[in-house]
């Protein structure tokens, strides 16, 4: 399985602002962008020259490394995106939103979408009562998400949750029992991903 074993925090910077790439370690002062934040690199605080094309790019790298996704699985989830009914844009928040490494870290099972997708890939979590192990699976409206009975990480998720401020409002969680209900398709409004996804919709139509 493919995924990106760079250094996170560079990203960040890249980006000029949080992606919460690093779980709690974002929330203190060692995070690398309060302390440096210029892009990183011999140029970082060099003058770049702005273009339209330029801002698109980065809105798209952007949004993959905030899902963590590599280019070929961002571009495949935007063309199923792109076929859908409705604004693409929309459908493809929709779509990364939905997939169940994000909704474990939604709910607050896990302090980083990096952690969540470990968790789920190690097989620690299930929709339904069954165990999936697939970090890309899509959940769907009333779908339940729980901890497997018996795995060794639950002390690791109950800390996890103890740090949660709050859930997605498309989300029930249940962070006694580490449970987990999708209540509906979130809407735009209630997806707080940093993201301008009509700058992505004009750099893939090109």
């Amino acid at each position: 399985m493919a995924r990106d074993l760079g250094p996170k925090c560079r990203l960040c910077r890249r980006e000029g602002l949080k992606l919460f790439l690093k779980g709690e370690r974002c929330l203190t002062e060692k995070c690398a962008v309060e302390r440096r934040s210029y892009p990183p690199g011999e140029h970082g605080r060099g003058r770049i020259k702005q273009s339209q094309y330029l801002l698109q790019l980065r809105e798209k790298q952007k949004a993959r490394r905030y899902y963590g996704l590599l280019e070929r699985q961002f571009r495949s989830t935007y063309e199923r995106a792109a076929r859908g009914l409705g604004a693409p844009g929309e459908n493809l928040l929709r779509m990364l939103e939905t997939r169940l490494d994000n909704v474990v870290y939604r709910l607050g099972f896990a302090g980083s979408r990096a952690q969540a997708r470990q968790l789920v890939r190690h097989g620690h979590f299930q929709v339904n009562g069954r165990r999936v192990n697939i970090p890309s699976y899509g959940v769907r409206p009333n779908d339940v998400v729980s901890l497997k009975p018996g795995s060794p990480v639950e002390q690791l998720v109950r800390d996890a949750t103890d740090l949660t401020a709050a859930v997605a409002p498309w989300l029930q969680a249940d962070h006694d029992g580490l449970t987990g209900t999708v209540l509906k398709w979130p809407e735009r409004d209630e997806i707080d991903a940093p993201v301008q996804e009509s700058l992505i919709v004009e750099l893939y139509s090109k």
